[in-house]
Parts: structure tokens; sequence; C-alpha cells
């Protein structure tokens, strides 16, 4: 006799209504282990394989040896790791900073805001491949405006290609991951923005709290879980994030714009040895899922704290 003085169902029952749910799911769960689970065990296989295919017969069990190989002694391997750090930081704190400025400037009230709104999203709906082409004709020395701008105001000695001098082509693909990544901080932070609410604010101005004071003590505080969310994403997906590099710079020149991604991309489809590259994303995998345990070990810890 079941709680409440109603009969407990039958054993039969109770696996039938265990499974119904799971019934239901089977669909959408066998979708997601054929396009995603089993993608990645077999891409994480191909790291231990000879997976060639210009030598369709060296196939076979490698075991640790791509592991070895890229560990001690492939140069532009740790070259590209840390491009990718230097890439990965300089983007996401410009993007940040950046973004939440505007944010802050949009939560004001002001004339045109809805239009200004919408040309905040402009770099958004612009494909990546046609925004790499189009900052990589800016950066043009001879057709593009911005090395003749710079060498207007007295930065350049004469206008030449930034995008081919190994100390400067990096920031060429930051630049333009900055502008193409602003709306994303600018409308989440945005959405936070607009949730604090306005009593918080009447209640610091009549304590005399400053407009800074007001910043640091009720504003970012409030901010302070969708920073954490959106900086946590944005990490993973600019470190990830090829497609820029790959058609402004190609990883050139000498590699010095070579980041992890973009190495994956010309060890598999240029060299075509998909063995290698998979040792590579499996590594970037690691690299990932560590900087994921880390972020959420502090996360509960400040949570725990406060």
């Amino acid at each position: 006799m079941a709680a409440h003085g109603k009969p407990a169902p039958p054993r039969g029952g109770r696996l039938s209504l265990m499974l119904e749910p799971w019934c239901y799911l089977s669909p959408a769960l066998v979708l997601i282990v054929m396009v995603m689970v089993v993608p990645l065990f077999v891409g994480i296989s191909y790291a231990f394989q000879d997976v060639q295919i210009l030598k369709p017969f060296s196939r076979g069990w490698i075991g640790l040896e791509h592991f070895e190989k890229l560990l001690t002694g492939d140069k532009v391997f740790y070259r590209a790791l840390g491009n990718t750090a230097w890439w990965t930081i300089a983007s996401v704190t410009l993007q940040f900073a950046f973004g939440l400025g505007l944010a802050l400037l949009l939560n004001r009230k002001f004339a045109g805001k809805r239009l200004v709104q919408a040309i905040v999203l402009l770099p958004w709906a612009v494909p990546t491949f046609l925004s790499g082409l189009t900052w990589a004709w800016l950066f043009n020395p001879v057709i593009g405006p911005l090395p003749h701008w710079f060498f207007a105001l007295g930065l350049m000695k004469e206008p030449y290609s930034i995008l081919g001098d190994p100390g400067l082509a990096m920031w060429g693909p930051i630049i333009a991951n900055v502008w193409f990544g602003i709306p994303f901080f600018a409308i989440t932070l945005l959405a936070a923005l607009q949730a604090i609410p306005d009593e918080m604010y009447e209640a610091a101005a009549i304590d005399g709290a400053t407009d800074l004071q007001q910043f640091l003590h009720v504003t970012l505080p409030y901010l302070a879980p969708m920073i954490a969310i959106t900086v946590l994403l944005r990490t993973i997906w600019i470190s990830n994030f090829a497609d820029l590099i790959v058609v402004m710079t190609n990883g050139g020149p000498a590699n010095t714009t070579q980041i992890l991604p973009s190495l994956i991309f010309t060890t598999a489809y240029k060299q075509l040895d998909f063995g290698y590259a998979s040792a590579i994303a499996c590594v970037l995998l690691g690299l990932l899922l560590l900087y994921t345990a880390i972020l959420f070990r502090l996360r509960r810890n400040m949570r725990s704290t406060t």
C-alpha cells in the first residue's frame, strides 16, 4: 500500500513509468550520439593512428607516437600554443572592455538609441569569412586605407603590409576579432544591466555614493555572474576560432600568427595528416577542459565564501 492510501503500481508498471521519458527522448539521444559522440571518439582514435591521405597503406595503430613528437620536437606547436594564449587573452580582454563600455552607454537614454543598438549587432550579421576578407583589404598597403592613415598620423614611416610584418601581424586578426566580438559582450551585459533594480542606485545616491562608487559597489556585483559566464564562453569560442586567421594571414608570416586551431586545419587539410592533426586537437581539448574545471572551481569557492 502506497502513501496517502493510494495503491502502489505493480512492478511492471513502475518499470514502464521509468522508461517512458527515455522512450520520448530516444530519437534526440540517438541523434546526439550519432552526430556528436561518435565523431568525437573517432577523432580521438585518429590521434593514436597513422592516418595520412597521401599514404593510404601506412594506416595503423602507433600508440603515443604523435604525442611524443608533438611535445618533444615540434617547435611550430609550441609557437602556436603561445600564439593561442596571446590571441585569446588579447581578444577577450579588448572585447570585454569595449563591450562593457558600449553596454553602459546603451543603458542610458539618448536620441537614436534603437538605431545604435541595431548598428551594434551589425558585425555579427557579417559572415566571418567575409569579415576576414574585408579586414585583409583594409590592411592592404596598396589598396587598403589603414596603412595610409597610420602613415598620415606619423605611426608608420611608410605604408607597408602590417599582416606581413612578423612583429605586428597578429594584431591584424586580433583587431578584426575584437570588432567581430564586441556585440556579444555589449548585448549580454546590457541585458544584465537592465535587470538591476533602480532602487539600488537611488539608495546609493541617497547615501552619497559617487558614480564610480555606484559602479564598483552596485553595478559590478550584479554583473559578476554574467561576466563570469560570458568570459568563460567567449574564451572557449575564441581559442577554437581560426576563421579570421586562416583568411587574413593563413598562419604566416613564418608561423607568427599560427594558433592551434589554424595549425590543426593546416595539418589536416594541407598536409593531409589527419592523425597528427587529431593529436593537436586532443591537446587543445585537454587544455580547454582544464581551463573550464579551474574556472568552475574558482566560482564554487567564491560562492562558498560569499
